[in-house]
């Protein structure tokens, strides 16, 4: 028999007074909320109440037993609530990750719209270009930039992340435009300090996709930080739009090859197979894509890692 079942019979009988009344209650015979009191005896090895034909008494053990079991009853019974409201409306800290450039200028802004939104929701924002474990580090949502192998997450697609290929007004009246993407290959440029980034940047044109060699005068594991270099004049940089827009329409950088694009990378919004995610979590996911769009891609759910 069910622990917590025997012990909230006995409960009942102690404050009805009777197996009988007891039984009434739980729509069981008078014999079964005995069996039910017995399970609890043999089980302790003590003798809970004292039965007589007239009346029943609880022992010494019966009496203590009778308060931790109604404690744990009540225990049981705030839990079964605190779950079920957790599932009705968005409440409680949410986890999410996030990369760097993405979460500094646009994912950490926009907490503050959706905390408008949910006011019972606290967000715990990871920020890191690393990949990050889900599972191990306690994610709920994840913000994961480029391709994608097949897992058993879920994925929804978000606009592209695109890169622009800048340098300040500064630099460029010093050593010049570049005119087309071999150009790059005489220029000092900055990048992240990667095998392959640290070797050659991949542009689309016209004729398809070109790999320029290039030499990078200062490579960093921090977009803000190669943004930093790129204002003071040092090099040509290649970052997300997200990072340089704001200095591009201000000025501060110019736009360079414009017949040449950086190719989008994917941005898809993780979350665990789960059928019923809790309120906090769909309501996040729903405002993320909201928020930063579908991508021209098929939005719908699909395997990914």
């Amino acid at each position: 028999m069910d622990k917590l079942e025997n012990m909230a019979v006995f409960v009942r009988v102690v404050e009805r007074g009777s197996f009988a009344a007891a039984a009434e209650d739980f729509r069981i015979s008078p014999a079964m909320a005995g069996v039910h009191v017995r399970t609890l005896e043999e089980r302790l090895g003590a003798r809970l109440i004292h039965r007589t034909t007239r009346r029943h008494s609880t022992t010494e053990i019966g009496r203590l037993y009778y308060e931790r079991c109604k404690q744990i009853l009540a225990d049981v019974s705030d839990a079964d609530a605190c779950a079920a409201q957790l599932k009705s409306r968005p409440q409680g800290r949410l986890r999410v990750a996030s990369p760097v450039s993405f979460s500094v200028h646009a994912l950490a802004p926009s907490c503050r719209d959706y905390i408008a939104e949910n006011p019972e929701v606290s967000i715990d924002l990871v920020v890191s270009d690393r990949p990050v474990d889900m599972l191990e580090e306690a994610i709920d949502v994840a913000v994961r930039i480029g391709e994608l192998e097949d897992s058993s997450m879920i994925a929804r697609s978000l606009r592209p992340y695109r890169s622009l290929i800048c340098a300040a007004p500064d630099y460029l009246d010093r050593y010049g435009h570049p005119e087309k993407p071999s150009d790059l290959s005489s220029h000092r440029c900055l990048g992240f300090a990667h095998p392959v980034a640290s070797s050659e940047w991949t542009l689309s044109g016209p004729q398809g996709t070109i790999r320029v060699p290039v030499t990078l005068a200062l490579t960093a594991n921090n977009g803000e930080a190669l943004r930093m270099a790129a204002l003071s004049g040092l090099g040509i940089i290649m970052q997300p739009e997200i990072l340089l827009g704001d200095d591009v329409r201000a000025g501060r950088l110019v736009p360079l090859l414009a017949k040449f694009l950086v190719r989008p990378k994917p941005m898809h919004v993780l979350t665990f197979p789960d059928r019923k995610p809790t309120p906090k979590i769909r309501s996040f996911v729903d405002f993320l894509v909201a928020r930063f769009g579908e991508s021209d891609r098929a939005s719908s759910l699909k395997d990914v890692p």
